[in-house]
């Protein structure tokens, strides 16, 4: 158990993840957590989820904080749990929607577990780090594959499943692209994982998708697989439709996060504007970019 250093104080400490949009994925179940996961395709983004942690005195028993409320913060307290023994304050702050597909939980979950190894000074690996926050991701059912991307930045090709110990991964040398998404609702990542039909469908359209991918592996045809999927899989609303063909018809590309009510789009940069246009019909519309940003410790 930690004991602290300095009778009555507190430790502080912060850490930034980036989110993620997964566009296609195929479950992979095991019964060990570090070799569970998914394999798939995703865009890391530019914006995500800043966390701080304290231990100390003052703190006498573990909360978790998301945006100033407080909350069961299931996955975060998962990576707590499996860290420490002593009470931790954790506060969390997302600049991306949380529940609609941009991998909030798994950034809050790694910045949870970056930013508790500095305030404790544990001595982790940013390996044994990212293993804690995917093995709290896929026991708590709140994502397969977000931490294999986000510990690694760029547009993400899952190739294996798991944490680092088994995962394996490639990118897509992908241009520096804007994304444009609209957040039309919250899909429960749990409730469609646990669905056994639904599971079917995904796994074998995200075979499919996988294997067409890895004959081009561009930005565009990654999003082409990724409209193919949220078709064929059933997952894709009717509103999150009607915004991808609006996409689509203003000269850019468009698909469904998975597993969210999400539209992301990116186009040439000659269209951005009209696709940006064509999006603001149906709502408000976020900016991010293509980011190879990966966690990392912050300073005040």
């Amino acid at each position: 158990m930690y004991t602290y250093e300095s009778e009555g104080a507190d430790f502080l400490a912060k850490a930034y993840a980036p989110g993620h949009i997964t566009g296609f994925f195929q479950i992979h179940e095991h019964n060990d957590p570090h070799r569970k996961g998914s394999t798939g395709c995703g865009i890391v983004l530019n914006g995500g989820v800043t966390t701080e942690v304290k231990v100390g005195k003052s703190v006498e028993k573990t909360e978790i904080f998301l945006n100033g409320k407080k909350v069961e913060g299931k996955t975060t307290r998962t990576v707590v749990d499996m860290m420490t023994d002593v009470p931790v304050r954790v506060k969390s702050w997302a600049e991306i929607p949380v529940g609609c597909g941009f991998g909030a939980s798994g950034a809050g979950a790694l910045g949870t577990a970056y930013a508790l190894n500095r305030a404790l000074s544990l001595d982790k690996t940013v390996k044994s780090l990212t293993e804690y926050a995917h093995v709290a991701e896929v026991v708590n059912r709140s994502g397969l594959g977000d931490i294999a991307a986000q510990s690694n930045g760029g547009v993400v090709i899952r190739l294996q499943p798991g944490g680092p110990e088994f995962g394996s991964i490639d990118r897509i040398p992908a241009p520096e692209a804007r994304v444009f998404c609209i957040a039309l609702g919250e899909i429960s990542t749990d409730s469609v994982l646990t669905d056994g039909a639904t599971a079917g469908k995904i796994n074998s359209a995200g075979k499919a998708a996988m294997s067409e991918l890895l004959k081009k592996p561009t930005l565009e045809n990654f999003m082409q697989q990724a409209k193919d999927f949220a078709s064929n899989t059933g997952l894709m609303s009717s509103t999150a439709k009607d915004v991808i063909e609006a996409a689509h018809a203003s000269g850019g590309l468009a698909s469904q996060a998975m597993l969210g009510d999400t539209v992301f789009a990116i186009a040439p940069y000659s269209q951005e504007f009209p696709l940006y246009e064509a999006l603001q019909e149906f709502g408000q519309v976020l900016e991010y970019g293509i980011s190879t940003c990966v966690p990392r410790l912050l300073y005040d």
